[in-house]
């Protein structure tokens, strides 16, 4: 395989299985430096001198060019397990909830968007997050408009990029962005990350007022809970999940199934609530880089597992469908 399929494929794998991001950045690093390289530069032992080239990624490099797959992709590809995933997988369209670089992502918009290419979507949304989660480098209003305009350059027939948001709820209900540009973006995900201890009565109070803001079309990662992975565990938020289910299936704004298999939210006796409740659904990734984005993967095993029909899952409808959808009337 080509030197440049195999750093740019690893960096990917890395991604999926959330490995520190400095391990990803080399080889997407080590990838920018040998793009347009010809076999003899590829082939000259000074490469190992260029920038951005270390000893583990010149080992690759010389492995891909004498013909075989590098041992390090070979060995990724067996701990990723990537069979293609169950019907529900092959039935989703896209993804409403993705962060670049612009915030707290990885990479910039273009290796999202190529890896979302590359995966079959039809569309995707960039959803970076608001002001207010200063830690993530959230998007104050010029920056969002900036990013506006960046967006709109990334569609054509084949696939879309569909201009949004992650809003912080806060602490009343309230969204932390201008109105206007809210109302101008075509998908809002609305989601806590502050005081998720708050006692129930008003955490209640505060996502049933999201689940009816006619701004919101998805509520995000709605417990809050984390139940693996390297940032640890945090048990979810505590809230009278039949009002908020209900609001959500009364304005029409999709639960969020949050593929990220250290989230895995809402837990099974939610998802089978909401479901009860007559929701709709949306599988996301909350992918941080382009390798994430196949964590679809984990939520279409989990909702297929519930019992969710596919129907009733947002990312299964064709665009125009999505459209529709997202300009509903509340």
């Amino acid at each position: 395989m080509h030197p440049l399929d195999a750093l740019t494929e690893i960096a990917y794998l890395l991604e999926r299985e959330r490995s520190s991001r400095y391990k990803s950045k080399a080889f997407r690093t080590a990838a920018a430096a040998i793009e347009g390289l010809g076999d003899a530069e590829l082939r000259d032992p000074g490469l190992r001198r260029r920038p951005g080239i270390g000893d583990s990624t010149f080992a690759v490099i010389r492995e891909a060019l004498e013909g075989g797959v590098p041992q390090r992709l070979a060995a990724l590809r067996a701990a990723a397990g990537l069979d293609g995933g169950g019907e529900l997988r092959s039935a989703l369209r896209g993804d409403l909830h993705s962060h670049s670089d612009w915030s707290d992502g990885l990479t910039p918009i273009e290796p999202l968007v190529d890896a979302a290419r590359r995966l079959g979507h039809e569309y995707l949304a960039l959803t970076d997050h608001s002001p207010r989660l200063t830690v993530a480098n959230g998007l104050s209003p010029e920056r969002l408009r900036a990013q506006l305009e960046v967006v709109r350059g990334f569609s054509d027939d084949a696939f879309t990029l569909l201009t949004g948001i992650e809003v912080d709820i806060l602490d009343d209900g309230g969204l932390d962005q201008e109105d206007a540009l809210l109302r101008e973006l075509d998908v809002v995900v609305a989601s806590v990350h502050s005081k998720l201890r708050m006692e129930a009565p008003a955490m209640t109070r505060r996502l049933v007022a999201a689940a009816s803001d006619p701004r919101v079309d998805v509520l995000g990662h709605v417990t809050g809970r984390l139940v693996e992975g390297s940032r640890g565990t945090r048990p979810p938020s505590e809230f009278d999940a039949r009002a908020v289910f209900a609001a959500c299936a009364a304005s029409g704004v999709a639960v969020e199934i949050n593929a990220r298999p250290e989230r895995q939210d809402p837990p099974d006796d939610l998802l089978a609530l909401a479901l009860a409740e007559g929701c709709v659904f949306s599988i996301d990734s909350d992918a941080h880089a382009p390798g994430q984005l196949s964590l679809l993967d984990y939520g279409a095993a989990r909702a297929e597992a519930m019992g969710v029909p596919a129907d009733r899952i947002v990312t299964t409808w064709p665009l125009p469908r999505l459209r529709e959808w997202l300009t509903r009337e509340r």
